[in-house]
């Protein structure tokens, strides 16, 4: 069964998200449909145009995070 290649999966295929299987899919697809190709262009330029984010947690939160861990006890094996 051919899954139908849908804008989600090309974005997947964009972010470099999908598996072996779907990379031969897409690739095939792009190869034999130039209005997909077109879409994907699209995409492709939409994503350089995103702005570039970074994020970065406030200290008082990274402290909280460690203060956690440290009172938290090892957990004893199974056995």
């Amino acid at each position: 069964m051919q899954q139908e290649i849908n804008k989600n999966l090309l974005i997947k295929y964009l972010y470099k998200e999908t598996t072996t299987y779907e990379n031969r899919m897409v690739e095939q697809a792009l190869s034999n449909n130039w209005e997909l190709q077109e879409l994907y262009e699209s995409l492709e330029e939409s994503k350089l145009e995103l702005p570039k984010v970074t994020f970065r947690p406030k200290n008082s939160t990274i402290q909280n995070i460690l203060r956690y861990n440290s009172e938290q006890t090892a957990l004893e094996p199974h056995l």
